[in-house]
């Protein structure tokens, strides 16, 4: 499980949408609301995104027991 709302808050931080995200992800927006909502993501969906949106401390956000 991760932690949305403070991943929501670097989406809008680095100036992107959902949208915007979804389609560097390879992803249809649909796709993400889901998994935004479910807070589950791959692997490799979570490391582009900490690379995109430049997550410093990646573990406070993807990481949590």
């Amino acid at each position: 499980m991760i932690l949305v709302n403070e991943l929501k808050g670097k989406i809008r931080a680095k100036g992107y949408t959902q949208e915007r995200l979804a389609k560097e992800l390879g992803i249809s927006p649909k796709t993400l609301s889901s998994k935004l909502s479910k807070g589950v993501f791959g692997s490799d969906e979570i490391e582009k995104m900490i690379k995109i949106l430049e997550i410093d401390n990646p573990i406070e956000i993807f990481f949590i027991r």
